[in-house]
């Protein structure tokens, strides 16, 4: 499970939208992204970085999964799991009784 990030939502949403306005006023990109950083108070430009991928992404400007993609496939990967698990048991039970069909009757 992923540790809950010291940055709320709406700071993050706030930050993307801003470097994404100001691109055009600084000579690169992590420029405008240091801007932002220092004036919201983000310490990692890093994060600030993978945010705006990861908004770029989801608003199909850049290539790759976007978060409701990866949601679907993590959430098919838990079931895919699970159904593995069951057949498993299910296997299990089978021969269990099977065995015991295939014993001669005392009686």
């Amino acid at each position: 499970m992923a540790r809950p990030s010291k940055y709320p939502t709406e700071l993050r949403e706030r930050a993307v939208r801003m470097v994404i306005e100001s691109r055009q006023d600084y000579e690169n990109e992590t420029a405008a992204m240091r801007s932002v950083a220092a004036k919201l108070g983000i310490t990692s430009l890093e994060s600030l970085r993978k945010w705006v991928r990861r908004a770029e992404i989801d608003g199909g400007v850049r290539q790759g999964k976007t978060t409701e993609e990866i949601a679907e496939i993590k959430a098919l990967r838990k079931e895919v799991t699970e159904l593995r698990r069951a057949n498993e048991i299910l296997k299990a039970a089978s021969a269990f009784f099977a065995a015991e069909l295939d014993r001669p009757n005392r009686y």
